[in-house]
Parts: C-alpha cells; sequence; structure tokens
C-alpha cells in the first residue's frame, strides 16, 4: 500500500450554490434517506484515527464537496483536536479545503490562519463571467459573497489560492480571466481545469469545451504567463510539468501512471477510488467495515488503478505520453467505468498542441532549476 490522501466529502454533495456544470450535485441521489448529509463526530473521529495511524510520511486531509464549509466552524476545530491527539511523534499533517467561499466567516479565516490550513476558492472570473455559471439556490450571482470571503482570507493572512473552471463561460476570455485573477485578485497561486462532461448517451453537455478550445485557452495563458509572470505567478500544470520533467514523478494525477493517489470518504464513511467515479459500483467499502489496507487491496480498486495504463495504442508512441499518461480517463470514457478506457481523450489532440508549445520552454526553466540546485 502506498501512501496516498484523502478527499473528504463532509456535507456530501450538499451547496449553497448550484453551479451549472457541476457534476457533483447529482451524487446526493445515492442517499436518498435524508436531504441534509453531515459527517458525524464519531465517524471523523475514526476517520482521523484510522488513517493517522499508517505510517506515511505525511497525512493530507483534503476536504470538498458539495460545499465542505456547510459544516461550520466546530467541525474543523473537532478535526484539528482530533488530530493532535492521535498524530504519531514526528508525523506531518496538511489540512485543505476546496470551497466556494460563500460560508466564509472571520472567525474560520482567523483560526485556518493559526492552523495552516491551506484554501481552495473557485472563482472563474470577473463578475460578469463569474456569475454566468455560478448562482446561488436563489439563482443570484454568488461573484460579491465570494469576494467578501477572499477578503476575510486575505485580513487573517490564510494561504489560499484560486481554482477556475474553463467552460464555455470563459473559455474564450484566456486573458481577461487571468489578468482579472493576477491584477485584481492578487493571486499568484492558480489552477484551471476543463470542463469536460458527458451525457449519459455519450454527448458533451452544453458547458463543455471542445479540444481547439482548451488548448487556444492553456497557449494563450501560458504566453502571457510566460511572458510576464513565470517567476512569480504559480500555475498548477506548468508547476506539474516542470515537477516531472526533474523528478519523473507526478505532482497531479492525470500525469500519473495510477489512478491510486487518493481515496474519497462520503459523509457516512463510505471510500470510493476517486471524485469522478463516486458510483454505486465503484464503492470500496465503508471505514465502519473494512480496514484501509483492506480498501486498498480490493480488486475493484487494483482494476481501477490499472485503468489509468489502458492506452489507446496511439499512445504509445505519441512524443507527450510521458506527461499525458492519456489523460485523465474521466475525458477518455466519461465518468463510466464499464466504458472502454482505451479510447482517446477527447482533448487528445488538444494535449499534442499544448506539449507542443510549452514543453520546449518548460523543459529549459527544469534544466536551469537542475543546475541551481
Amino acid at each position: 500500500m502506498k501512501p496516498f490522501s484523502l478527499l473528504i466529502k463532509p456535507a456530501g454533495a450538499d451547496c449553497n450554490l448550484r453551479c451549472a456544470y457541476c457534476f457533483y450535485l447529482g451524487r446526493a441521489e445515492l442517499y436518498p434517506e435524508t436531504t441534509c448529509h453531515r459527517m458525524t463526530e464519531e465517524t471523523l473521529t475514526r476517520l482521523v484515527r484510522s488513517y493517522l495511524a499508517l505510517p506515511f510520511p505525511v497525512h493530507t486531509f483534503a476536504f470538498q464537496g458539495g460545499e465542505p464549509l456547510l459544516m461550520g466552524e466546530a467541525f474543523y476545530r473537532k478535526l484539528v483536536t482530533l488530530q493532535k491527539r492521535y498524530a504519531r511523534p514526528g508525523t506531518r499533517i496538511t489540512n485543505c479545503i476546496q470551497t466556494n467561499g460563500t460560508l466564509l466567516t472571520e472567525s474560520m479565516a482567523m483560526f485556518f490562519a493559526q492552523e495552516h490550513f491551506l484554501l481552495g476558492v473557485s472563482v472563474d472570473g470577473p463578475a460578469a463571467v463569474h456569475n454566468l455559471r455560478r448562482p446561488n439556490a436563489n439563482g443570484d450571482g454568488s461573484h460579491a459573497m465570494v469576494m467578501r470571503g477572499i477578503d476575510k482570507l486575505n485580513a487573517a493572512q490564510v494561504e489560499f489560492n484560486i481554482l477556475t473552471l474553463v467552460s464555455q463561460s470563459n473559455v474564450h476570455q484566456p486573458l481577461e480571466v487571468y489578468r482579472y485573477l493576477r491584477d485584481t485578485l492578487g493571486c499568484r497561486f492558480m489552477q484551471f481545469i476543463e470542463c469536460v462532461e458527458f451525457t449519459a448517451d455519450g454527448a458533451l453537455t452544453p458547458d463543455a469545451i471542445t479540444p481547439d478550445e482548451w488548448a487556444n485557452f492553456i497557449i494563450t495563458l501560458f504566453d502571457e504567463w510566460y511572458a510576464h509572470d513565470k517567476n512569480t505567478v504559480s500555475i498548477r500544470l506548468f508547476d506539474s510539468i516542470v515537477g516531472k520533467a526533474l523528478t519523473g514523478n507526478a505532482h497531479s494525477c492525470s500525469m500519473g501512471d495510477d489512478c491510486r493517489a487518493y481515496f474519497v470518504v462520503e459523509h457516512n464513511g463510505d471510500v470510493y477510488p476517486c471524485d469522478f467515479f463516486v458510483r454505486p459500483e465503484l464503492r470500496l467499502g465503508n471505514l465502519y467495515t473494512e480496514d484501509w489496507d483492506e480498501l486498498w487491496d480490493r480488486p475493484l480498486h487494483t482494476a481501477f488503478g490499472a485503468r489509468k495504463r489502458q492506452w489507446n495504442a496511439g499512445c504509445s508512441t505519441c512524443p507527450y505520453i510521458f506527461y499525458c499518461q492519456g489523460d485523465c480517463p474521466k475525458n477518455r470514457a466519461g465518468h463510466d467505468f464499464k466504458a472502454d478506457a482505451t479510447q482517446r481523450s477527447w482533448l487528445c489532440s488538444a494535449w499534442q498542441r499544448i506539449y507542443a508549445h510549452i514543453l520546449p520552454p518548460l523543459l529549459q526553466e527544469a534544466e536551469q532549476l537542475r543546475k541551481q540546485s
């Protein structure tokens, strides 16, 4: 069992926003016994105690949703109390929260700063762009609420980054989005992820982007970043490429050759192999009935990890396979685990254009770093 992190859904798929492109809201249907999904203190205790008992060099607790701040501040205070109680001497613990930012309070922000939480806040761009796809339950735009949350993080000096989903709302405005995050928000740590979702019959959803749109967005973004900000702004995709060039290790799961980097833990202790594949047929077990080593060794989990290496035959001769690794299986066959994993990624042609453009200068950056170290 190699080290893994946890992606915890303490409020399940519950959320105070109704983002048009969200694939996770529907996961609430897995637990129809209640409309309010909340992790109990008993489940949290079992999760923390069992995970910290594993002899890993670093234990990473990442909270996501839905909206994890629906749990309230007391939940995360209890988390830290339990971590301090059950941590072995020398244990390194990392706590991360991915949030829409609308529920942040001054007290929360001060606590997160004190306990060194890293937060990710979802922002799709300026208000006019962000509000297109990220309304609250009443249908009103959420941008102003997010900005108030970011103000609280800044005031408390909480470390945070911005996560931007690239969808039909912003894919044609890469410079406007980037400059807004960089100049208006003062953000220096960013992550851009692609919106690629399919309907049950295999058609693209309305918010999903095409390969050419993704390639144009990333290449335009790269040129602006490389010319002006490569030493002052961190963009995860570019950092991951340099990191893999230097170490050979994948710093993002899509660049790895095994889809077993983390476990998803639902509010009731159910465990799944991946955020994109929280489906009944992929439920690995529950923290109340299985240990971590049992979950890891499940044939279903082994098969899920191996799926990443089931490339299309053409991938083996691709000059970029070391970095791409066939792309995320979700981009090959949607969320259906039974679908053919050897299909080419929907974004295959995009990644070829992207790597052809950005890889040579990034490899030069990696070489300079190698010489300096």
